[in-house]
């Protein structure tokens, strides 16, 4: 196990710190010496030295990892899958680094839907300014206009984005297991318009203004003695908590600050403005939902919220692991009714695929995804899903949702 520079430095002093604590009263001076040594340690210097600078590449090809045939992302020269532990013992560094490629793995998912699903982006809020904070969702060309069949597709919480069902099995597995885009061709394929949501971009990140901190003393009517004192114990606080920002952020990354988006400002909120700005505005006779994690708790918001109008459209609602909960949420007695009519809840479970999985709350049925939670995304019938899926599972997840349609 290497340890870092910064704790070899260190170490020495703190163990002498704690000898020197044992001591009687005499050892105190010193206690305030080593103190007053470790105040004056320049650990923004020493930490830099430790970690490699947060600077890295903003395109997959400055990664040097390209996504395959297969849609599995794999480094362009050794073929190898991604490593995330790139530099051993800097967990901090690596954890920005993956972030930073799932952001560009963000900007890539979009662009397929774009060029590889032909959808439209669509700017939101609909009546926003120029200057106003802004997201948007994808939708097909027929979205409002197709007259039979409209899917609406709702991802979960975290660090995803539109079109994506899980990061980590973009990066680890391939595209067809952790985006939507399976879901999407497919639907279109079987005559669906499509809608897709982004309940996560509730806000944009502005770099926080730099507000002058106004010196005590100018409050003339304090005598000086009080002034000095109240100065000093700002100077002693300011130092403790730079100290501690050593620590916390070795690279003064630039502190930012949130402007929320209008009507936006959380999936619950997105959930409904895209549902009365789109949905039901679109012609389409049956509504179906697909909706993953809190991508489930959201919908049931949304019945809450519009339960007549919901009613009236959605025909079915597949959930895959949703985390809702119609007591917390207080859903009443009629929505509850109507989700174990036209809901059903894949979830993680060793039982073969479709078997009835016992729940604790009184709305939608539960059935086994077949697997562990990432076979919910896999599992669900509304999907053309991953290479692992055999040809027999892919038909009966969609005869199922044929069933869906015959029923209603």
């Amino acid at each position: 196990m290497s340890i870092s520079l910064s704790s070899l430095i260190l170490l020495p002093i703190w163990i002498s710190m704690a000898q020197i604590q044992q001591g009687g009263p005499d050892e105190k001076e010193k206690t305030t010496a080593l103190k007053d040594l470790l105040s004056r340690i320049d650990l923004d210097e020493l930490m830099k030295k430790d970690e490699p600078p947060l600077d890295f590449p903003d395109t997959l090809e400055g990664f040097e990892y390209a996504f395959n045939e297969k849609g599995q992302l794999r480094h362009i020269k050794t073929g190898e899958p991604f490593v995330f532990n790139y530099r051993e013992d800097l967990h901090r560094w690596n954890q920005k680094r993956y972030e930073a490629l799932g952001e560009i793995i963000t900007k890539y998912v979009y662009e397929l839907l774009e060029k590889d699903c032909n959808l439209k982006k669509i700017s939101i809020p609909v009546d926003a300014t120029e200057s106003e904070p802004k997201s948007f969702i994808f939708m097909s060309e027929d979205a409002l206009t197709n007259p039979q069949k409209l899917m609406v597709l709702i991802h979960g919480s975290g660090v995803v984005r539109a079109g994506q069902w899980a990061r980590r099995l973009i990066i680890n597995e391939d595209l067809d297991s952790g985006t939507q885009i399976p879901f999407i061709k497919r639907a279109m394929d079987e005559g669906y318009g499509v809608i897709v949501l982004n309940p996560n971009e509730n806000y944009i990140e502005v770099e926080k203004p730099k507000i002058p901190v106004q010196s005590s003393s100018d409050s003339s009517d304090e005598p000086a003695e009080k002034r000095e004192r109240k100065d000093k114990v700002s100077k002693e606080t300011k130092k403790r908590r730079d100290f501690y920002e050593k620590y916390r952020n070795p690279q003064r990354e630039k502190e930012m600050m949130q402007l929320y988006i209008r009507e936006n400002g959380s999936p619950e909120e997105h959930a409904v403005y895209v549902w009365d700005h789109f949905v039901a505005q679109s012609a389409a006779e049956k509504v179906f939902f697909v909706a993953h994690s809190y991508g489930g708790l959201a919908f049931v918001e949304l019945m809450i919220q519009r339960e007549a109008d919901v009613k009236s459209k959605v025909t079915a609602v597949a959930l895959t692991d949703s985390v809702h909960n119609v007591w917390h949420q207080e859903a009443g007695k009629t929505i509850r009714e109507w989700m174990r009519e036209n809901c059903c809840n894949w979830v993680s479970s060793s039982e073969p695929l479709d078997t009835s999985v016992e729940s604790m709350l009184p709305d939608c049925p539960r059935v086994s995804a077949d697997g562990d939670k990432d076979q919910c995304l896999k599992g669900s019938p509304w999907a053309d899903m991953t290479p692992r899926a055999s040809a027999q599972r892919k038909a009966h997840r969609w005869e199922i949702l044929a069933g869906f349609e015959k029923s209603f």
